[in-house]
């Protein structure tokens, strides 16, 4: 008994030792000095947190990353970003251990920016994050002008070498991009990746129809973030554990009891996202004395042009409509510009090409990118004389895995191939020959693209784009099937879908899909077009902006209702594509009259039955840019 006893005692003396260690450990950790708080060898705190105060006394928030190994006296440039997502979360005590002991480190974004000798300067918009003012819109006339009031503070820090670049994903690549409306002389380049060039066509109402589950998302997640909701409306253990890591927006160094930011916080006044973009049926609909696009690089093309500032801007195939925006302001900016296009998800972590697998890398791989993208930067924020960049286009082609450069947009070399709509439904070179001949669609309310597909996909960096096989979604639509191709085809290009149609209802959404039927019957998507039937008119105005397709004006002068029963026509554009179609395979046009995964439902009641007329007397086709012989190939390239 005496034996057992004693070997208890040592079992705790242990466990109290072990304890005591880990006690040690964490209180260690705790208090070290973490990467932020460390000093440059300049004498410059790494990382520092300000207030600027803005012409109407507005605070906006901004934290400013040096490199570590800052030496005294020496000038760096700035890498600019402002976002109204949160430009920085206050750091929970796990994290604050977990940094002590080096298990957690400064974000990767920071250090490799930081490492090629770039400070780092991330911004909270006016009304977001712990900055003050009201959101009246999304990047606001008053917003834009905040811009330039930090890039002249940025400018007068002992730090700074004079030079300002911006770059940024999604939100953060709109701002950068309209950064430049300011002409501010110390901008010098910009990347806007992944972002929207007219947010109206190309995100929120695509065709006119209203992506109103990604709008309801964005307005939601926005809410939390503006209200300094971390936990965005959960409770209980999972919160508490959320709130060891982050605690919640990051209040400037000045503000060292947080009141100030409570402050902005309980006093935040910024409009509702959801009911103002459901409400802008038109786009010259007036947002405070403003329209969406104003709030876009689309609205502001003298501005833009006249900055002459160079861009570097990446986009996906497959990424909302982003490509679309890329290749108008590609042809419509006057500014150097080199464009990047492949099949990356939101942000380029991740492959979405629909012919790869799901899990396959990003070519080139993330890491590859940004080190492209430095390179291009240091030409004109590092060197002394930067070099001119000639303007271009590099571009991946779907399915034949092969990268490809142009200087013009469509390549040389594209031709148009159309397919009619036929009998059996099929897709044929050959004019119909009947007089009468149409076929009647009942709208399919269940029809869905996915939880994954590219207009969802704004909502996270990190979530991919999938599109599984279509076969059994194209059971509910109406399909129009070519014959086995006899050899390969590229369609490279917008391709334009015209239907011919009358309907039982004054409204509708057109949605009409372009795929790949595989000989074992399995269906690949590859690009869509959609259109509302009140936007249906072809405008005569002159467009804003370079478009590839059929010109809408989405205007409110410019709506028309159908008549019901009386047969109209409707020029669809599809988003802009470059897919290798093999022979064997067919081509497939799809139409349906909703997508359940993320559209609003027009009408919202009913079920609306439409006649696809394709006769003599009323032709229903596509036509497709097929054939880019005149482009620069290159090998696929291995990381």
């Amino acid at each position: 008994m005496k034996q057992i006893g004693t070997l208890k005692k040592w079992v705790k003396r242990i466990a109290l030792s072990m304890l005591a260690v880990m006690v040690s450990v964490l209180f260690f950790g705790y208090f070290s000095v973490t990467p932020e708080s460390q000093l440059t060898p300049s004498g410059h705190k790494r990382n520092s947190a300000h207030y600027i105060t803005m012409r109407d006394g507005v605070k906006i928030a901004v934290d400013v990353w040096l490199p570590a190994n800052l030496k005294q006296d020496q000038k760096v440039p700035a890498l600019f970003r402002s976002t109204r997502y949160i430009r920085a979360q206050e750091t929970g005590f796990m994290r604050r251990i977990a940094l002590g002991l080096g298990l957690e480190g400064v974000h990767p974004m920071v250090q490799l920016f930081n490492n090629a000798g770039y400070a780092l300067v991330l911004v909270d918009a006016r009304g977001s994050g712990a900055s003050s003012g009201k959101r009246m819109a999304e990047i606001a006339p008053d917003e834009v002008v905040d811009m330039a009031e930090v890039v002249d503070w940025l400018v007068q820090q002992s730090w700074s070498n004079g030079k300002v670049g911006a770059f940024g994903v999604s939100y953060v690549g709109t701002t950068s991009e309209m950064l430049t409306v300011n002409s501010h002389p110390a901008v010098k380049v910009v990347l806007p990746l992944f972002s929207d060039f007219d947010a109206y066509t190309g995100l929120i109402r695509p065709g006119g129809v209203l992506a109103s589950g990604f709008v309801r998302h964005w307005g939601a997640g926005n809410h939390y973030s503006d209200s300094n909701d971390v936990c965005q409306g959960k409770a209980g253990l999972r919160c508490m554990l959320t709130k060891t890591w982050f605690k919640g927006i990051k209040p400037v160094d000045s503000d060292t009891g947080g009141r100030q930011l409570a402050e902005v916080v309980r006093n935040r006044d910024n409009y509702d996202i959801e009911a103002t973009l459901k409400s802008l049926i038109y786009v010259d609909d007036s947002m405070g004395g403003w329209t969406i696009r104003d709030s876009f690089p689309a609205g502001h093309k003298k501005e833009i042009s006249g900055s002459n500032v160079p861009m570097q801007v990446w986009v996906s195939w497959l990424d909302a409509a982003t490509v679309d925006g890329a290749i108008a302001r590609y042809n419509s900016f006057s500014n150097p510009q080199q464009l990047v296009i492949a099949p990356f998800n939101h942000g380029g972590g991740k492959n979405a090409d629909p012919y790869r697998p799901v899990d396959a890398a990003p070519e080139p791989s993330r890491l590859q990118q940004y080190k492209d993208r430095i390179s291009f930067l240091d030409n004109f924020l590092q060197a002394e004389t930067p070099v001119p960049v000639k303007s271009e286009i590099r571009y991946y082609t779907m399915g034949e895995d092969v990268w490809k450069t142009t200087d013009i947009w469509p390549p040389r070399g594209i031709e148009k191939r159309r397919l009619y709509l036929g009998n059996n439904h099929s897709l044929t070179d050959d004019l119909p020959a009947e007089n009468g001949a149409s076929d009647r669609y009942q709208i399919d309310f269940s029809a869905t693209t996915g939880s994954q597909n590219r207009w969802l996909a704004n909502l996270s960096g990190s979530r991919d784009i999938i599109y599984s096989d279509r076969a059994e979604q194209d059971k509910k639509l109406m399909v129009y099937d070519s014959a086995p191709l006899s050899e390969d085809m590229e369609i490279t290009g917008a391709p334009v879908v015209t239907l011919h149609v009358d309907s039982s209802h004054s409204d509708g959404a057109f949605h009409v899909y372009l795929e790949d039927v595989a000989p074992d019957g399995s269906v690949t998507y590859i690009t869509e077009g959609i259109l509302r039937a009140r936007h249906r008119k072809l405008s005569t105005e002159t467009p804003p902006y370079y478009n590839e397709g059929p010109y809408h004006s989405f205007k409110r002068q410019d709506a028309e209702l159908l008549e019901v029963g009386e047969i109209t026509e409707l020029q669809i554009g599809l988003i802009t594509t470059s897919v290798l179609v093999k022979a064997g395979h067919r081509i497939r046009i799809a139409i349906a009259g909703h997508d359940a995964s993320v559209f609003e439902r027009i009408p919202d009641s009913g079920t609306p039955v439409i006649q696809i007329h394709r006769n003599r007397s009323h032709l229903s086709y596509v036509d497709l840019p097929v054939g880019a012989t005149g482009s620069t190939k290159h090998k696929k390239e291995q990381e």
